[in-house]
């Protein structure tokens, strides 16, 4: 595959791009919570998390961190002027009642029509951890999934159909991995972007589900 992938911080930035100017955000565990480090500082963004925080900053300078600060995923964070915190049940209070614009979600797997997998394998020897992610993915307004395209052995995280337990039913909106920005569309899966130098055929050979290609 003659192709440059995105880096983890270039998928980062480029969902920052995507979250609207007054929105408010939640960025799951692990990879989706580099997105705070990217959003426009002329854009005001209000960014929650279900432990109980609305109005996150980028994260702490290393030296200012806040052990009493923290997100979902344990990460010190920042607090920008004006922000909260409170209680957890208030918290999935705002995400089970549809407060949030955007949820920005990981995934083991996600299928052609926006089923959503993202806290079980079904391995024996898997922790499952749902957190609030299927409060999140119901309850918010959009969901972007951001994830690597292919698992280490070389499978598609894009499938026709998920085969791990299911988060969410048909709630993702838009995939970001390394290789492509895909929106999930009623006719299918729709190529927004590539990664440079990648084919539309190449990027089809990895994808476990038929692609529709870039239109102008």
């Amino acid at each position: 595959m003659s192709t440059n992938k995105y880096t983890r911080d270039q998928i980062a930035a480029r969902v920052a791009q995507d979250i609207h100017e007054g929105a408010y955000v939640n960025l799951g565990i692990g990879l989706p919570t580099k997105v705070a480090n990217y959003l426009p500082a002329d854009r005001e963004v209000f960014l929650h998390s279900e432990n109980g925080v609305l109005g996150m900053g980028p994260a702490p300078a290393p030296g200012e961190e806040d052990e009493d600060l923290i997100n979902a995923g344990k990460q010190p964070v920042t607090l920008l002027t004006g922000g909260a915190y409170f209680h957890h049940a208030d918290s999935f209070a705002m995400m089970r009642g549809g407060h949030l614009d955007i949820c920005v979600l990981g995934a083991f797997q996600v299928s052609e029509k926006g089923d959503l997998a993202n806290w079980h394998t079904g391995a024996p020897d898997a922790i499952p951890a749902v957190g609030g992610a299927m409060d999140l993915a119901i309850g918010a307004k959009q969901v972007f999934v951001m994830m690597d395209h292919q698992t280490k052995t070389g499978e598609s995280k894009i499938v026709r159909e998920c085969s791990y337990p299911l988060t969410g039913v048909g709630c993702v909106n838009r995939i970001y991995t390394d290789l492509a920005v895909l929106d999930v569309t009623p006719q299918g899966l729709k190529v927004r972007e590539m990664a440079p130098g990648l084919t539309f055929d190449e990027l089809q050979a990895a994808t476990g589900a038929t692609l529709l290609p870039i239109t102008e």
